[in-house]
């Protein structure tokens, strides 16, 4: 870890106090990816797409910067060494690359508003229409243009057509990076110009260290094992468990579905604390928790090869998702939401 310090902007999932990926030193796991990318860029048959796909908060946008920085360290590709460049905030490129004023490197994300202050639900058209602009400037040196698109699930429709096109016919020595934690929700037509790299969750020893890392000692806690099976192997959601009384959250929803009999008090006591002003990313992490119980319920049906259970639980998800995303596309009432999501996770696995 160097000691530079950098302004780096913030974007819609910043946490205080965890490095943001284009400013984080440290990368723990996907070693195997690493390599591969290392090795693709030396010769030569780098894919002028990438997909990094896999859960949120495994380290796919900070494995997109350390690639984007190697490059811009190595730019003659036969030159570049097998392993990816460690970044180096002292020199100026790499600030240049976390403060997001690199010439070479367009990073897109969910833009604020202008109205409300806040960061808007989704990446518009608009933010697509810099790539273009972006790519229509001469390259900075003769060298690599770097386009990082997180997430790209956040795309609507207008905007992920305007990216397909440039995707279609790309420019010499230019990089896309999409970052998807759903994919999903990406246009078949996206993915099938893109190079897939599947990220597995971090394990258990990677996870530990990647919050020690970022000043966090879970080795501390009465109870380190519920805080790493209820992060999925997500530093993201691991940091937001110990900062926002996340464990707690999981275990009034365990109490609640535990039952035979549905708790209405419980559950009302609990929507009520998640539906406060101040406590959108307690909502958050409950969604992502209810989510998760979901997943791996289709998960463990599928493993057995109960197809209709894998079926019902994998619609339950979808269901539930969408649901999600249009109260808060709306701002519907998040208490109602909280109790309609309880009662039907409670009834589904009765």
């Amino acid at each position: 870890m160097n000691d530079a310090i950098l302004d780096v902007p913030a974007t819609h999932d910043t946490i205080d106090g965890v490095p943001a990926p284009s400013a984080n030193p440290a990368l723990f796991g996907h070693a195997g990816i690493r390599s591969f990318l290392a090795q693709s860029y030396q010769s030569g048959q780098m894919h002028h797409a990438l997909l990094l796909e896999g859960p949120q908060g495994v380290g796919k946008a900070t494995l997109a910067f350390h690639l984007a920085g190697h490059m811009l360290k190595y730019p003659a590709e036969q030159g570049a060494p097998l392993t990816l460049a460690e970044p180096d905030f002292r020199v100026a490129p790499y600030r240049q690359l976390a403060s997001g004023t690199h010439l070479s490197v367009l990073h897109i994300s969910r833009p604020v508003d202008a109205k409300t202050g806040k960061f808007k639900t989704g990446i518009t058209v608009d933010e697509i229409r810099r790539v273009t602009h972006f790519l229509n400037r001469t390259a900075h040196d003769g060298g690599w243009r770097i386009v990082v698109v997180d997430p790209a699930d956040d795309m609507n429709r207008n905007a992920a057509n305007a990216l397909l096109k440039t995707l279609e016919e790309p420019p010499q020595r230019t990089l896309f990076i999409l970052i998807s934690h759903s994919s999903g929700r990406l246009l078949p037509t996206i993915r099938s110009r893109c190079q897939s790299i599947r990220f597995e969750p971090l394990d258990r020893q990677d996870l530990l260290a990647a919050l020690s890392a970022i000043n966090l000692d879970a080795a501390q806690l009465p109870d380190v094992d519920s805080l790493v099976n209820h992060a999925d192997g997500s530093l993201r959601k691991a940091a937001l468990l110990l900062a926002f009384g996340g464990l707690e959250i999981a275990e009034a929803v365990d109490g609640i579905l535990g039952k035979p009999v549905f708790d209405v008090p419980k559950a009302h006591a609990l929507a009520t604390a998640l539906s406060g002003r101040d406590a959108e990313i307690q909502y958050d992490l409950f969604l992502d928790d209810l989510l998760a119980r979901i997943a791996v319920n289709a998960r463990l049906a599928a493993e057995q090869g109960d197809t209709s259970q894998a079926n019902r639980w994998s619609g339950l998800w979808q269901d539930m998702q969408n649901e999600a995303r249009e109260a808060a596309s709306f701002n519907l009432d998040r208490k109602q939401t909280v109790l309609i999501f309880l009662e039907r996770m409670h009834r589904a696995k009765a």
